[in-house]
C-alpha cells in the first residue's frame, strides 16, 4: 500500500504543480491583457485628441478668414472717412482762416449794453 500511497501522493503533487502552472499562465495572460487594454486605450485617446485638434484647426481657419475680411472692410471704411475729412479740410481751410482773421482784425467798437447814457 505504501507504493500506492506514494504513487497517489506523487500524482497529487504533479497535479498541484500543473495547477500552479495553469494559475501562473492565467496571471500572465491577465497582466498581458491589461497591458494590451491600456495600450489600446492610449491609442484611442491619441486618435480622439488628434481628431479634435484637426477639427479645431479647421474651425479656426474658417473663422480666421472672416476676421480678416471684417478687418479689411473696417480699414476701407476708415480710409474713405479719412479721405473725406482731408478733402473737406483742404476745401474749407482758406474760408475758415479768412473768417477767423475777419473776427480778430475787423472789430467794430460799441458801448457795452450795461452802460447807460448819462443825461
Amino acid at each position: 500500500m505504501s507504493a500506492q500511497q506514494s504513487q497517489g501522493i506523487q500524482t497529487l503533487l504533479e497535479a498541484e504543480k500543473e495547477a500552479a502552472k495553469i494559475v501562473q499562465q492565467a496571471r500572465q495572460y491577465r497582466v498581458q491583457k491589461l497591458k494590451d487594454a491600456r495600450s489600446e486605450a492610449s491609442k484611442e485617446i491619441d486618435e480622439y485628441k488628434k481628431a479634435k485638434e484637426d477639427e479645431f484647426k479647421a474651425f479656426e481657419a474658417s473663422h480666421a478668414g472672416t476676421t480678416s475680411n471684417a478687418q479689411n472692410a473696417v480699414d476701407k471704411e476708415t480710409e474713405s472717412s479719412l479721405k473725406a475729412i482731408t478733402d473737406s479740410y483742404t476745401k474749407n481751410k482758406d474760408n475758415v482762416v479768412k473768417k477767423l482773421l475777419d473776427r480778430v482784425v475787423l472789430v467794430e467798437p460799441e458801448l457795452h449794453r450795461n452802460l447807460r447814457a448819462q443825461s
